[in-house]
């Protein structure tokens, strides 16, 4: 079908035009963007397909009333409803564990040129015709066989997914908002070339819209690229298309790069033509859910939280976590790269440096079902702007959250303390504890927590002023005692449900409380408080010092690790008392007290518990920080200088809460098993999830037949709240090896008001971690003379 939008020297609507779909987004540039161009002497032709034709293959004779997207007065706007999901075919995924070619399969695989052996894997359908056929690909290129893995994750899979997501993307957009009928082109392809026939730029729009002579450009990812940008302001400023607006389609949330560079560019036009919003965004979310069938012997499986290292697990987390690079030099390069090929916008949000992995942490388990494993789900932050700070290192916070779970499991929980305690060196953590990263994360969140407290008492801050000025004085002097402070955990916010458990909130508390040691600290003792000086300034710290602090546990990267294994070990527990009441594949592992799989990592390996508590002693006996505190007439030099889990409470919510504090959580955890890029909802967290034997093979993208753009409520999941076990007990005797210290915090559960049955998450006889964590200040002053 041709059609004529309006008789035009330069500016003509021909025939049918079906782009390659590989090439969909790409464009042309020759001089400089939007400069040195003569508008007059310039034409611009349009050519594209009908959109119905194209995605739904019929014709509809006329555009429907309800075609098209929203309009408003604000210039970006973001679609109220939940996340849909849709399906895109990836084969290629499931030879995503072949090896770089032997000499012998190098040889074969070139025996037959590219295009016979693909013909062979199609009429045999053996995966070893197709392995062959992907191996002829990669050395026709001549590279290195070196290079192989990276040629098929950065390049092969990247194609494959650039044709088949931004394909099933715009269908999907399509059906959604009834762009059909004769208004609306799809693969539309722009040329502006000079009066001598020379190709000044080219640009490919998803869907245009010639009623209302606006340019679409879909991007299943939010983003918009630069070099796309640079042609929109030259298509803009021609003759035939100066009264054209531009849409840009987001399947996420934009980022803020983006949005700043449209909101100008939409800035240009409004004030050049005199109308307002001359560029418009539409955010949608959408969900791309790749269908591969892993093959046993070509998939690759990573041994991330599997009971089994014969079975592995396999889904969206570990392929994100794979695509992180491990230093940010490595992930701006990496970035570069792959902005290049990503031609259509599909890339994971933000791409591969688009995770903030130092927020990665372990929020859903699922029931583990014998000879299967379990799933689990991941959440992080989106990183503000990956394209200058992209995130990296996702490998390295992934090892220590799965490492850790395996941790809690395998030791018995009379093992999970440390102690930082001037008095006691031989009392340290126990020695199988400490050849973990988890006992290595504990002990120096421990001596981090202490300088954490003396920074907060820096009377240079307000409120170190205001806290020193309220204790309580003794000969004109603030008086304090000695204390010990330790870390334990809040009570954690969980839902069992779905067969899983959902660990929505795992929040932690400093403790304090007065001690005294017998190693001496640094200078001379300024006061020695009786019961009512103690109690008295015990009441201040409680009050000033530990909220400051605690909210740094709770919020400060340098405790992310912490977090990060705190939340593993809920899951761990959880999985105890599934395995207490029926057999499951981690039953092997729990109470094995052998650790020798999960070992202290590089750059750790060497990490050596001694080394830490003499460094803490170094403090503790020649202090940290010095503070200067005007009192009675002189200045008075202050010199001053641990984790406690014994109790980890669990609240089990009601689904009433669950649902209305967590709308659709449940959704998007499970979609996280099998969606590429899953956002909860329209904030800046991410969920990626896996599971054994693969769960990326599934369906559930859901492909409606009639096109609608009304959102159609999400159905609440099903589930229902089962009593937990009692808590674990711990395992009997130390073999010898240090003893926890003898002082245990309160470990009962917090009144949670509900009327659902609570027990305790984590194995809580003797802790999780720190017990001991002494942490005594001793204040010493050297008398100066009035300044």
């Amino acid at each position: 079908m041709s059609t004529l939008i309006r008789p035009s020297r330069r500016w003509r609507l021909v025939g049918r035009f079906t782009a390659a779909l590989g090439l969909a987004g790409a464009l042309t540039l020759t001089g400089l963007p939007g400069l040195g161009i003569d508008s007059a002497q310039a034409a611009t032709t349009i050519k594209g397909q009908r959109c119905d034709d194209k995605w739904l293959k019929k014709q509809y004779p006329s555009t429907p009333s309800n075609s098209g997207f929203p309009a408003g007065a604000d210039p970006y706007q973001q679609w109220a409803g939940n996340p849909k999901n849709y399906n895109f075919p990836l084969p290629g995924k499931a030879f995503d564990g072949l090896k770089p070619p032997t000499r012998a399969e190098a040889q074969q695989a070139q025996s037959q040129t590219v295009e016979q052996w693909k013909k062979q894997a199609a009429a045999s359908g053996k995966p070893a015709d197709k392995a062959m056929e992907i191996y002829a690909r990669f050395l026709s290129t001549g590279r290195p066989v070196a290079e192989f893995n990276n040629w098929f994750d950065k390049i092969y899979i990247r194609n494959e997914i650039n044709n088949h997501k931004g394909s099933a993307f715009e269908q999907r957009v399509v059906k959604d908002f009834n762009l059909v009928g004769p208004d609306w082109l799809c693969e539309v392809k722009v040329e502006v070339r000079d009066s001598n026939g020379k190709l000044l730029a080219t640009r490919k729009y998803d869907a245009y819209n010639q009623r209302l002579k606006e340019f679409n450009e879909f991007k299943s990812n939010g983003t918009h690229r630069a070099d796309q940008l640079a042609a929109d302001r030259i298509i803009a400023r021609q003759p035939e298309t100066k009264d054209h607006t531009f849409r840009l389609v987001g399947g996420k949330k934009v980022p803020k790069n983006t949005l700043d560079k449209l909101r100008e560019f939409n800035d240009e036009l409004s004030r050049e033509r005199g109308k307002p919003n001359q560029v418009r965004i539409f955010e949608r979310q959408y969900n791309g859910i790749p269908q591969t069938k892993p093959i046993r012997g070509y998939s690759r499986y990573d041994t991330w939280f599997s009971p089994d290292p014969n079975q592995g697990t396999r889904g969206p987390a570990n392929d994100r976590i794979r695509d992180s690079a491990p230093t940010p030099e490595d992930a701006r390069r990496q970035q570069g790269a792959a902005r290049k090929i990503d031609t259509r916008g599909t890339l994971p949000r933000g791409g591969p440096g688009g995770i903030d992995f130092s927020t990665l942490e372990l929020r859903y388990v699922g029931a583990p079902v014998k000879g299967k494993g379990m799933t689990y789900s991941m959440k992080a932050d989106y990183v503000p702007d990956p394209d200058t700070d992209p995130g990296y290192g996702g490998e390295a916070t992934m090892n220590l959250a799965s490492d850790s779970f395996f941790t809690w499991l395998a030791l018995t929980p009379d093992k999970f303390w440390v102690n930082l305690n001037p008095d006691e060196p031989d009392r340290i953590m126990d020695n199988t504890f400490a050849s973990t990263d988890a006992g290595r994360v504990l002990l120096e969140a421990d001596l981090q927590m202490k300088h954490d407290f003396y920074k907060a008492m820096d009377p240079k801050a307000d409120l170190g002023k205001r806290y020193w000025a309220a204790l309580p004085k003794e000969n004109g002097y603030p008086c304090m005692p000695g204390l010990r402070n330790w870390i334990e955990p809040k009570p954690a916010k969980v839902r069992e449900q779905d067969g899983g458990i959902y660990i929505l909130d795992a929040p932690l508390a400093l403790k304090s409380t007065a001690q005294t040691t017998v190693t001496p600290g640094p200078g001379e003792p300024i006061c020695t408080p009786d019961a009512a000086q103690t109690k008295a300034a015990q009441t201040v710290i409680d009050s000033m010092i530990v909220p400051a602090v605690e909210k740094t546990i709770n919020t400060a990267p340098q405790y992310a690790d912490l977090r990060r294994v705190y939340t593993s070990r809920v899951a761990a527990e959880w999985i105890r008392r599934q395995d207490a009441a029926k057999a499951t594949d981690f039953r092997k592992i729990i109470d094995s007290d052998d650790v020798k799989q999960w070992p202290l990592r590089a750059p750790h390996q060497n990490w050596d518990k001694n080394e830490l508590f003499k460094k803490y002693r170094k403090i503790y006996t020649e202090g940290e920080f010095q503070y200067e505190i005007p009192a009675n007439g002189t200045v008075q030099i202050y010199i001053v200088g641990g984790v406690d889990f014994s109790k980890s409470p669990k609240r089990n919510i009601s689904r009433t809460e669950f649902m209305l504090q967590n709308p659709t959580l449940d959704q998007t955890t499970k979609t996280s098993m099998k969606a590429d890029d899953t956002s909860y909802r329209d904030t800046d967290t991410t969920y990626l999830g896996a599971g054994v034997g693969g769960t990326d093979d599934t369906g559930g993208g859901g492909d409606g037949p009639a096109p609608s753009p009304k959102p159609t409520p999400s159905k609440p999941g099903g589930g229902s709240t089962t009593p937990a076990p009692a808590p674990s007990t711990p395992g009997g005797g130390d073999h010898g090896k240090p003893t926890p210290p003898a002082h245990t915090p309160d470990g009962n559960l917090a009144d949670t008001g509900s009327t659902v049955p609570v027990g305790l998450i984590a194995a809580l006889a003797a802790g999780l971690a720190a017990v001991g964590g002494a942490l005594v200040w001793w204040l010493r002053r050297r008398r100066t003379s009035a300044g």
